[in-house]
C-alpha cells in the first residue's frame, strides 16, 4: 500500500518576514520557524502547551537540562550534591544575567520552585513537586531541596527554566529570562518575536534574532518553505508532506531519533480485552513495518515500549509482536472467538477504537482496521476532537484508543502510566493495568538512588509490561526539520528543543 499527498508547488520572491510591527526587518540573519499555534502562557512555570514550551527554550535557561542520552546534566546549575537521601543540593554558576542585567543567585531559583508549593499557585506542573517538601538559598550560590521521602527520579525535575525572583504574572505577557533570546513582541495567532541575547553566558547566538510564525495548516506550512516567506519548520509537517518537500532542490531535511511514542491504549476492563490471548492477537495482527514505511515515509520505527531506546533505563530485551496474522487467529481461537463461517464476512469479535481527527492518525487508523480484518475482527473506528477524546479517555470510556506520548525521557513514567495506584484521576493508568509484580519493582526503583539498582528494576519492569500488553507499540518518532538548503547549524536533539535554533545562521545559497 502507498499513501501519497501532493503538495502545490509554488515559487515567489519574497522579503524576510517582519520583527517588529509588521515591518521588513531589514537584517537578513533573523530566522523565521512557522508554528501551528500561538503559545498559551510565556510564564515556564504555567504554560505547559508545545507551543509555549518552544518559546521558553529561547527565552530561559534551565537549573538542569537533559543531554543527548536524555540523562539529567548541568544548565545553570553546575552540579548536585546529596548529603542523605532525602536532601538535594545544588550549585549554581557565577556570571549568568537576566535580560535586564540582573545576575541570577540563588533566589530566583527558590523563588522559581516555591511557586509550585504555593496552594495558591495554579499551574499543571505542580503535580510533578508533590515530593517536595521545602526549597531554600543556603548562599547566592548555593540551594537546598528537602523531599519528603527518597525519590530517585527526582533530579528529572529540576530540568525546569528559572524565572527571576518576585517575577509574577507579568511574566505570562512580558517574559524576562537569562536564554539566548530576549522577548520583543507577541501578536496572539499571528508571531512572536525575540532578538539575540548578546550578553548570553554560552555565547551570543550566531543570528540576530527569531521569528515563530503562526501558520495552522499543515500544507500551507509547507508551501510557505517553498515560497520562502519560512525558513524552517521543526517537527509539524505530516510525512508526506516532508516527503514531498525532500525532493526541491532549495530545500534541506534534517533528522534526528525521536522520543515521541504512538500506542494503542487497551481498557482492561473490557470482558474481551481484559483477555491476554485477545491482546496478543491484537498485537500480531498489526502491520508495524508496513506503517512505518508507508504512511510514516520511513521517518519513524517499530516501538516496542514506552521509554525511548536513547533512554538510559530504556531495556530492548522484551518480547516483540511480528506481524504475524496466522498466529493471531490461533490465539484468538484459544480465547473463544472462533470464525463463525470459515472464509465468510462475520467476525470473530467486534471491538471500537477512538483516535484523533488528525488525519495522518485517522489513516493510521484505517490500516489498522484493515490489518484486524484480516483476522476476523472488526473494527469500529471513531474520530473526535482531541478534547473531546481526552475527557473520554481519562473516564475509561473506550475499548482502544490510539494516542501519543510526547517527549518521554526519564523512566518515571513507567510509575505514572502502570503503576495499579495510579489510575485516574491519580495518575495517567488509564487502562486500569494491574500487576502486583510490575509495582512492587516500580515502588523499589521509585526510592533506589543507586543506577544500576534502578536499571535492573526498570528492565523487568519492561519486560513483564511488554508480557502484559497494556499498551499495543506502534512506532518512535523520527524528528523532522524541513527547512531552507542555505541554513547552517541545524542539530535535532531527540527531545527537539528549539535551543539549538541559537547556533542557525543563514549562508549564501549553493550556486548550480
Amino acid at each position: 500500500m502507498k499513501l501519497e499527498f501532493a503538495v502545490a508547488s509554488a515559487f515567489l520572491t519574497v522579503l524576510l518576514t517582519a520583527a517588529c510591527a509588521g515591518d521588513p526587518l531589514p537584517d537578513p540573519n533573523v530566522i523565521t520557524i512557522a508554528v501551528p499555534s500561538s503559545p498559551g502562557d510565556l510564564d515556564p512555570r504555567v504554560g505547559v502547551d508545545e507551543a509555549s514550551a518552544r518559546v521558553h527554550q529561547l527565552l530561559y535557561d534551565q537549573l538542569f537540562e537533559t543531554d543527548e542520552n536524555l540523562r539529567v546534566a548541568p544548565s545553570l546549575a553546575t552540579h548536585w550534591d546529596m548529603p542523605d537521601a532525602l536532601t538535594y543540593v545544588v550549585h549554581l554558576r557565577d556570571g549568568v544575567r537576566f535580560h535586564d542585567g540582573r545576575e541570577l543567585t540563588s533566589r530566583d531559583v527558590v523563588h522559581t520552585f516555591k511557586a509550585f508549593l504555593d496552594p495558591e499557585f495554579v499551574s499543571a506542573r505542580k503535580g510533578a513537586f508533590t515530593l517536595l517538601d521545602s526549597v531554600r538559598g543556603i548562599d547566592a550560590r548555593t540551594v537546598e531541596f528537602k523531599l519528603k521521602r527518597p525519590f530517585g527520579s527526582f533530579p528529572v525535575n529540576l530540568v525546569m527554566q528559572i524565572v527571576p525572583d518576585g517575577s509574577g504574572s507579568e511574566l505570562r505577557d512580558h517574559p524576562i529570562g537569562t536564554g539566548p533570546y530576549q522577548f520583543v513582541s507577541f501578536a496572539a495567532d499571528d508571531k512572536v518575536v525575540l532578538k539575540a541575547n548578546p550578553h548570553y553566558y554560552r555565547g551570543a547566538p550566531t543570528n540576530t534574532g527569531i521569528v515563530l510564525k503562526v501558520v495552522p495548516d499543515d500544507i500551507m506550512r509547507g508551501l510557505e518553505l517553498r515560497k520562502g516567506t519560512v525558513d524552517i519548520v521543526i517537527n509539524d509537517l505530516p510525512p508526506d508532506v516532508a516527503y514531498q518537500l525532500e525532493q526541491d532542490k532549495e530545500l534541506q531535511l534534517v533528522t534526528s531519533p525521536g522520543t515521541d511514542y504512538m500506542y494503542l491504549g487497551l481498557n482492561l476492563r473490557d470482558p474481551a480485552l481484559k483477555d491476554l490471548r485477545v491482546r496478543q492477537a491484537i498485537s500480531y495482527a498489526i502491520d508495524r513495518d508496513a506503517i512505518v514505511k508507508y504512511l510514516r515515509r520511513g521517518l519513524a520505527r517499530p516501538a516496542v515500549g514506552i521509554l525511548p531506546p536513547r533512554a538510559w533505563a530504556f531495556e530492548p530485551n522484551v518480547v516483540s509482536y511480528q506481524h504475524d496474522p496466522a498466529r493471531a487467529k490461533r490465539l484468538l481461537d484459544e480465547a473463544g472467538f472462533t470464525d463463525p463461517d470459515g472464509d465468510g464476512p462475520l467476525p470473530r469479535l467486534n471491538l471500537s477504537l477512538k483516535v484523533s481527527t488528525l488525519e495522518q492518525y485517522r489513516l493510521q487508523a484505517t490500516v489498522i482496521q484493515q490489518d484486524l480484518k484480516q483476522v476476523g475482527i472488526n473494527l469500529d473506528v471513531r474520530s473526535y476532537e482531541f478534547a473531546t477524546l481526552f475527557d473520554d479517555l481519562f473516564k475509561g470510556a473506550f475499548q482502544m484508543v490510539s494516542m501519543q506520548w510526547v517527549g518521554i525521557t526519564d523512566p518515571d513514567v513507567l510509575r505514572r502510566v502502570f503503576h495499579s495506584s495510579q489510575v485516574p484521576p491519580s495518575g495517567w493508568n488509564r487502562g486500569f493495568y494491574h500487576n502486583p509484580e510490575v509495582d512492587r519493582l516500580i515502588d523499589a526503583a521509585t526510592v533506589s538512588t543507586d543506577e544500576a539498582e534502578r536499571h535492573r528494576l526498570y528492565a523487568e519492569t519492561q519486560r513483564l509490561i511488554a508480557q502484559d500488553l497494556p499498551y499495543i507499540s506502534l512506532w518512535y518518532k523520527t524528528n523532522v526539520a524541513v527547512a531552507q538548503v542555505n541554513l547552517e547549524g541545524i542539530h535535532l536533539t531527540p527531545a527537539t528543543d528549539f535551543v539549538f535554533l541559537r547556533s542557525v545562521r543563514r549562508v549564501p545559497r549553493p550556486s548550480g
